[in-house]
């Protein structure tokens, strides 16, 4: 049986380093066939995965011999960080690894929105011309605000200032003195920040006091044509007030990398339908072919390091 079981996609040339000392097992579909994946940890020491593996009780106790998790990302609400460390359990993301592909995402997202002018397809191959329809703005000279301010909101930032743009932010666990201050205008509560943004993007965990921290009333605070984008977690904020929102008129625009249900589902994604300017992706802000390297190498190492200290 596999020393190593990897469930999720992972860049090749790690992989080949794990298998050269290490029993190794890569099946990317085992996040889809749980039966299997926990069969197959019956002699697993270690465990990398993304963020659909759920990393629950139920596969901990089917891994008796588990000691590592590596998480090819830095999100870890897929995996019980109580129950692992009950089990003596390490857990290893792969910070800063894919910080680049998100803040890019974001921006991207953001010109997107505002300019508006890339939905036009089918009228054009109609023989359409909606050039008056889809005079949109600028990102020179518009406000972002970004709800936490960490490593990722940082590197936003940086890209959204050479841009132009005004910088604000929330985030409360960041003390008022902090150096990453000097890049950005300070709000001690989200109900200041958001009237002032023409952008807002999300940049925190989801836990109790984040779910659903946007909510119908936060999205009334907002300029009508504000665009928001959540590449952070699903659930930090309500996507059935987000889309009412925007088929009212009441939000200029949305880009969501991330839901409350993932994968998501048709019945799930039903909220959405008839919403504007709306962009929808799986989960993949974080996920480039440079920024898959990156995770897979961090990965790898962390895993590899931590073996050779079990031995």
């Amino acid at each position: 049986m596999a020393d190593i079981v990897i469930t999720e996609f992972m860049d090749e040339t790690p992989i080949h380093d794990l298998a050269r000392r290490h029993d190794t097992l890569y099946r990317p579909d085992l996040a889809d066939r749980p039966e299997e994946l926990l069969a197959a940890l019956a002699d697993a020491r270690a465990l990398i995965v993304r963020n659909r593996t759920q990393v629950r009780e139920a596969l901990l106790d089917a891994a008796p011999k588990l000691k590592i998790v590596g998480r090819l990302g830095v999100g870890l609400d897929n995996i019980d960080l109580d129950a692992c460390k009950a089990r003596g359990i390490q857990v290893f993301p792969a910070t800063g690894a894919n910080d680049d592909g998100v803040a890019e995402y974001v921006i991207a997202a953001i010109m997107t929105l505002l300019r508006g002018a890339f939905h036009a397809q089918e009228e054009m191959l109609a023989g359409l011309w909606p050039r008056t329809r889809l005079m949109g703005r600028e990102i020179a000279g518009k406000t972002l605000g970004l709800i936490g301010f960490g490593a990722i909101a940082r590197k936003t930032a940086a890209r959204a200032g050479a841009l132009g743009m005004a910088i604000n932010a929330y985030d409360p666990f960041l003390p008022a003195e902090h150096a990453a201050w000097a890049e950005a205008i300070r709000h001690e509560t989200l109900e200041t920040m958001l009237p002032v943004c023409d952008a807002i993007s999300l940049h925190v965990p989801l836990g109790d006091g984040t779910r659903n921290m946007l909510d119908a009333a936060m999205f009334a605070l907002m300029k009508p044509d504000a665009v928001v984008i959540n590449a952070a977690r699903g659930g930090v904020l309500d996507e059935a007030a987000l889309a009412d929102a925007l088929k009212a008129g009441r939000l200029g625009g949305a880009a969501l990398d991330v839901f409350a249900r993932e994968p998501l589902t048709a019945e799930a994604a039903a909220v959405f339908l008839g919403a504007p300017n709306l962009i929808l992706t799986p989960h993949i802000a974080g996920v480039s072919v440079e920024s898959n390297i990156r995770v897979s190498a961090v990965t790898a190492a962390n895993v590899l390091k931590a073996l050779e200290e079990l031995s």
